[in-house]
């Protein structure tokens, strides 16, 4: 493998068909971070290589689904009482060239994945995928085709041992956990809402991989209303001790934006500076473990102005160097693009939530066990007692 270097951004305007019309699953949320990243002269950095995506054929899309699955999607725009296949439901409408546009983002983000492996850059991002409830036989939540699986699909395929995926966004990273639950060269990690109370209903403690690769799922539960303090807890006492101990070659993320305070769809109370702060935590996992090799996709956001093009901007920027200082302001024809793409939106004027305030870092500060624990911290036990002794590690000790 040659000595990677620099960050391959996988981006080009076709990947914004990839649109249900009117839904919560905007496609102006990646033209708005592409249009702010671009202001603020991240895409521009020494060493960032933007690539055009290329549409994944249906080999490649086969790897993962199924061809009963395939087909239906391919003719399902041109049948208006098409039914099946989690088809023409409220959560995933067809569209017309619905299989053109998703195998779209599939290729792209197999071109990140191919860009990291093939040491042609350290880092890989494409902000458009990242579409982690498709199954292999349907789609789902907003998901047409799973391109986190498809691609690390293809990692394992030139080569790789040892992969970990870990999951931000605040729904459970359901499909990519299906597709790798039996397979112990896939380490899937996702922290989310509890299924008690948001879709999709899985993502327990308990869900801790197959037959075949047990302890190879992890899943940490978080009760509605977690803030900051209790996520960023949860990071720190569960990803970073499971990844050392499973030694991947590198780093895949799924980096949804909807665990925010304003998102509409779920009720976790994130900050964009905890979301800024949970990307430099995986970069500086990614570095300490995996040579520094992490490919990173986007996921949900509906928020669609008001968070999503910051918090994705941030993590082009953490993928491409130096971190945006969170006072920076936003510039005024990005504000101006997002009026004239949502009208009547309130565009954010500073990359942070907390202008002049308080300022997250990243806290490295081990997890201790003790005292009276609070719904975070039951949280966190359920998790480790569940799956750290399948992985050779102490669920009560704080250095792991």
């Amino acid at each position: 493998m040659a000595e990677p270097a620099g960050t391959t951004v996988v981006w080009g305007p076709a990947l914004l068909d990839y649109d249900f019309g009117d839904h919560p699953m905007n496609p102006v949320r990646v033209e708005l971070t592409i249009a702010l990243a671009r202001a603020l002269g991240v895409l521009d950095r020494p060493g960032v290589r933007i690539v055009e995506p290329r549409s994944a054929d249906d080999a490649t899309l086969l790897t993962v689904h199924t061809p009963e699955y395939l087909s239906a999607v391919q003719v399902a725009p041109s049948d208006p009482g098409f039914t099946g296949f989690g088809l023409n439901t409220t959560d995933d409408p067809v569209f017309s060239h619905m299989h053109e546009a998703s195998a779209l983002i599939v290729g792209a983000s197999v071109a990140a994945a191919e860009a990291v492996w093939s040491g042609a850059s350290l880092r890989a991002v494409n902000v458009a995928g990242g579409l982690h409830h498709a199954m292999p036989d349907r789609a789902s939540g907003f998901c047409v085709y799973n391109d986190p699986a498809i691609a690390i699909r293809r990692l394992l395929d030139r080569g790789a041992d040892r992969i970990a995926y870990v999951d931000l966004d605040v729904h459970h990273g359901d499909g990519v956990q299906h597709v790798f639950y039996d397979d112990p060269r896939v380490l899937t990690i996702s922290l989310h809402e509890t299924p008690y109370a948001l879709f999709p209903g899985t993502g327990f403690p308990g869900e801790t991989g197959g037959p075949d690769a047990t302890g190879t799922a992890i899943n940490v539960p978080l009760p509605p209303g977690t803030g900051d303090a209790g996520w960023l807890r949860a990071f720190h006492a569960v990803v970073p001790g499971a990844v050392r101990a499973f030694k991947p070659d590198l780093l895949v993320t799924q980096c949804g934006a909807d665990a925010h305070r304003s998102d509409p769809l779920a009720d976790l109370r994130l900050s964009v500076d905890c979301q800024r702060t949970a990307y430099l935590a995986v970069r500086g996992l990614a570095d300490a473990v995996c040579g520094g090799r992490w490919v990173a996709y986007g996921g949900g956001g509906y928020a669609v102005v008001e968070v999503v093009p910051r918090a994705w901007t941030h993590l082009l920027a953490v993928a491409t160097g130096e971190p945006i200082d969170p006072d920076t302001a936003t510039p005024a024809e990005w504000r101006a693009l997002a009026q004239a793409r949502v009208p009547g939106s309130y565009p954010p004027v500073r990359m942070t939530d907390f202008p002049g305030g308080a300022r997250l870092v990243l806290d490295h500060t081990p997890w201790e066990p003790t005292g009276e624990p609070d719904a975070v911290d039951r949280a966190i036990l359920a998790t480790r007692r569940a799956v750290f002794p399948l992985l050779g590690l102490d669920p009560y000790d704080p250095r792991d």
